[in-house]
């Protein structure tokens, strides 16, 4: 398997759950998610494009699997999860239709793509 690094600093940020799309939000950025649930709206973004002010976690850093990811396969995550979790870095994922991504503290960036080498391919 491999994993590229993606550039950008992410935020996932926490609205309320009747809230819409903010304004803020810029479609056109590489990495953009919406996910809404009874209790609240996360977005997830560049940290740049969240205002001082809105609940946020900044600083995530994301590891993209390379290629499209069958909806057939099965332990992609795992396989990402399970080291990080035994080197006690804390991961925020999200998948897409094509693919899976794994955000990690941009602090613990190269530790986790040093243990993520020991079984994957990374691209620095």
């Amino acid at each position: 398997m491999t994993l590229s690094i993606l550039p950008e600093r992410l935020a996932v940020a926490q609205l309320p759950p009747g809230s819409g799309l903010p304004d803020w939000l810029d479609w056109t950025d590489p990495l953009v998610g919406a996910t809404r649930t009874g209790e609240e709206l996360s977005i997830l973004c560049r940290e740049e494009r969240v205002p001082d002010g809105v609940k946020a976690e900044r600083g995530w850093r994301a590891f993209r699997v390379e290629g499209v990811v069958d909806f057939s396969l099965f332990g992609i995550l795992a396989r990402i999860a399970v080291p990080l979790a035994q080197a006690h870095l804390p991961i925020f994922a999200i998948s897409t239709y094509n693919t899976d991504y794994v955000l990690v503290r941009a602090d613990d960036l190269d530790k986790a793509a040093d243990v993520l080498a020991l079984t994957c391919t990374v691209k620095r």
